[in-house]
């Protein structure tokens, strides 16, 4: 839900504050955001953003690899969509070793206190989140590597039980490139539908503004009393 959130918000200022004209050389939204990712987006950025992903650092991939395999789907694109994704996996990996070795050589003790301080709650962290992706490690093994990378609230944060078990490094970056290669796939596959779409998606773009305020709004207030309801606790 968070990430939703923090996707939304990306992409709602773009809605809220693009001029809109009534000129047929203006351009709508949706194509100012796909000129923004057609002249900005490239391999080193996709590996880049992907690794700050899938590292401790909150980061969504559902605003690097839809849009860059959405650019992709053009004709004449400088990007291949079969390239977004490996460039995607190829950073998630690296992501992934980040949270591994530093989890490996810091020890559950730092980790936990770090996730607890200041700087850890400014990237999302919890101890209890620590500790429910060490639950779910535990309970799977191994193979929690992949099948972890699907779930949400456990695709970043799986990498770090890993470390904090010495995981096999081998069958760590074997079973992370497969779930961060699968997730990849269904990202772009996204991107490649919406490009489809976007001729629909242009023509009903202020009626879209509207849902995501109301979306945003909603969050808000969702996170809002669940906060005051766990003050109150």
């Amino acid at each position: 839900m968070k990430k939703l959130l923090l996707t939304i918000l990306l992409v709602l200022p773009l809605s809220l504050f693009a001029q809109e004209t009534s000129t047929k050389d203006s351009l709508s939204i949706v194509q100012q955001v796909e000129q923004w990712y057609d002249a900005n987006m490239n391999y080193t950025n996709i590996t880049l953003l992907m690794t700050i992903e899938s590292s401790f650092i909150p980061f969504p991939s559902e605003i690097v690899i839809p849009p860059a395999a959405y650019v992709a789907s053009k004709p004449e694109s400088h990007l291949n969509i079969f390239l977004v994704v490996f460039f995607g996996t190829l950073g998630a990996i690296i992501g992934g070793l980040i949270n591994y070795f530093l989890a490996f050589w810091l020890g559950r003790p730092i980790i936990y206190k770090f996730a607890d301080s200041k700087l850890g709650h400014v990237c999302l962290l919890s101890s209890e989140k620590i500790k429910k992706a060490e639950d779910y490690f535990n309970d799977h093994g191994k193979v929690s590597t992949f099948i972890g990378r699907l779930v949400p609230g456990i695709r970043q944060l799986i990498s770090i039980p890993a470390g904090l078990a010495k995981m096999n490094l081998g069958s760590f970056i074997l079973f992370t490139t497969l779930g961060a290669g699968i997730w990849n796939t269904i990202l772009a596959f996204i991107g490649y539908l919406a490009h489809g779409q976007a001729d629909l998606i242009n023509k009903y773009n202020h009626e879209l503004s509207i849902i995501m305020l109301v979306l945003v709004g909603l969050a808000a207030i969702w996170f809002i009393t669940k906060a005051l309801i766990k003050r109150k606790k």
